[in-house]
């Protein structure tokens, strides 16, 4: 069965809701926000989708396979951590650049971390509702 108002709907939603987990993936390094809820809003746009159109869909929109996504983020995660690790400072503690980005601020691993994070909440979360949706 398909809804000619939700898959309407969700072709505008889709990069909206993938904006506003941006936002809040880079909001979070310095206000409440983050990794976490980021990636489960651009997880949530691709759940929406995969309602709308089906789970291959999705799948073909998403490009990467979900498990492929919690790997990067788990590398992306620990790297932050070793980083730290290498200038002789304990696991994950906050290193920056001494540079600042106009939109950013002072980019550092605190940041790097969260991008770790989102990644990989995208990859669970995507894995977990496309494994149900196919059965």
């Amino acid at each position: 069965m398909t809804s000619l108002v939700l898959s309407t709907a969700t072709r505008f939603l889709l990069p909206l809701m993938l904006l506003f987990s941006l936002f809040l993936l880079l909001r979070g390094h310095n206000d409440p926000g983050g990794g976490f809820v980021g990636g489960l809003v651009a997880a949530t746009g691709f759940v929406l989708y995969a309602l709308a159109y089906g789970v291959e869909a999705a799948q073909r929109v998403l490009r990467v396979h979900p498990r492929v996504l919690i790997a990067i983020g788990l590398l992306c995660a620990l790297g932050s951590g070793a980083l730290a690790c290498m200038s002789g400072q304990p696991f994950l503690t906050g290193l920056w650049s001494g540079y600042e980005i106009p939109v950013l601020g002072k980019v550092g691993t605190p940041l790097v971390f969260d991008v770790g994070v989102y990644v990989m909440v995208v990859g669970v979360t995507l894995l977990i509702i496309f494994s149900l949706a196919e059965e």
